[in-house]
């Protein structure tokens, strides 16, 4: 395993020590620098690049937005943000992400002790998936890529709900729904994916990995750029042509068979897959509500959840396409599907609308 070099940026003393004490215990990862600017950090950064940035987006003497554009104008390089988790900072975050951050992880204003027991290896786990991303895709002049460490014990969509019985397959109607779920690079190729549709299109359900508060900021930048609706689903929604549901941050999101139409329920529950919410808890709810009424489509991102769910869909008769390796900054949610032979086909980010619209016609 390639040694990851990571650079920390936060005014926060408390969370520089934090944060810089968590990746400094991660094998396979070394701290070169734990600074509380980013004027420092381009100092640093003169010394010797890193490999992942780790950055708060709210600092004196210079913004991480700045920054984040100075750095991917100079040398794209692979940045997490690390962001307070308020209305005002999830909007901020969403303008990196669209600048070229790779991920976001949620810092409280308080607790950072309790941020360090619980949100080490979501943490770490982001390191290393940004250390993979494809990098071509973000322009990177140069890259040490570093394999994923091997997932820790995990629940699965069981803990959540049961799989579809062998018999009992859902009744095609002419209600058609999409469902989609993406993680790492999945709010820019969402963003590629839901403008090109026209106002006239199936109902979409999504999953993308994203922390509390974000996924309604996120909902909201999407519906201002959309023809179609895009919404923070809330439980009980219902899902219609025209309209995308993600779902929010913190809970599961389920599709619901009511009558011959759809809708979704919003819920708490465990970890699923070490996310909530899951695409795997989404995709299974799809095959035992929808069927071959439904499209799976698995994009961007790391790990594998949603292949297991997504395989469910196949066998329930739904149509499922995955992002071809190319296209994705993080080829790991896509190839596990393929790997375990859940997708029918593969499709270029820009062919993914196209796919969409098919859904109306049916199969």
């Amino acid at each position: 395993m390639n040694t990851i070099n990571v650079l920390v940026v936060d005014d926060s003393a408390v969370v520089r020590k934090v944060v810089g004490e968590m990746l400094a215990a991660a094998p396979g990862i070394r701290l070169l620098h734990a600074v509380s600017d980013p004027l420092l950090a381009i100092e640093r950064m003169k010394q010797q690049w890193p490999d992942v940035i780790v950055l708060d987006v709210e600092m004196p003497r210079m913004d991480g937005i700045t920054f984040l554009k100075r750095i991917m104008a100079e040398r794209p390089t692979p940045v997490i943000i690390c962001s307070t988790l308020t209305e005002r900072g999830a909007e901020t975050t969403l303008a990196a992400m669209a600048a070229g951050a790779v991920a976001v992880i949620e810092k409280p204003k308080l607790g950072l002790k309790d941020f360090l027991n619980d949100s080490a290896d979501e943490l770490i786990a982001a390191v290393r998936a940004a250390a993979t991303v494809n990098v071509r895709r973000l322009g990177l002049r140069a890259a040490a890529a570093a394999p994923l460490a091997p997932a820790p014990a995990k629940l699965t969509a069981d803990a959540i709900l049961a799989p579809a019985g062998e018999a009992r397959t859902p009744l095609q109607t002419t209600e058609r729904v999409v469902a989609i779920g993406t993680s790492t690079g999945g709010t820019q190729a969402l963003e590629e994916v839901l403008t090109a549709l026209p106002r006239v299109t199936p109902g979409i359900v999504i999953v993308q990995h994203m922390p509390e508060k974000f996924t309604a900021a996120f909902a909201a930048r999407l519906d201002t750029l959309c023809q179609i609706q895009v919404l923070e689903a809330k439980h009980g929604d219902r899902v219609l042509p025209g309209r995308a549901l993600i779902a929010p941050g913190g809970k599961h999101m389920l599709l619901r068979r009511d009558g011959a139409q759809y809708c979704v329920d919003v819920i708490d529950g465990p970890l699923v897959n070490r996310h909530r919410p899951s695409v795997d808890v989404l995709f299974r709810s799809v095959a035992k509500n929808a069927g071959a009424n439904a499209l799976g489509i698995i994009m961007t991102g790391m790990g594998d959840d949603g292949a297991a769910g997504l395989l469910e869909m196949r066998k329930a008769g739904a149509r499922t396409v995955a992002q071809d390796e190319e296209s994705c900054v993080v080829y790991g949610m896509p190839k596990e599907a393929v790997k375990r032979g859940a997708v029918e086909k593969t499709v270029t980010l820009k062919a993914i609308d196209k796919e969409i619209l098919q859904q109306l016609q049916g199969r």
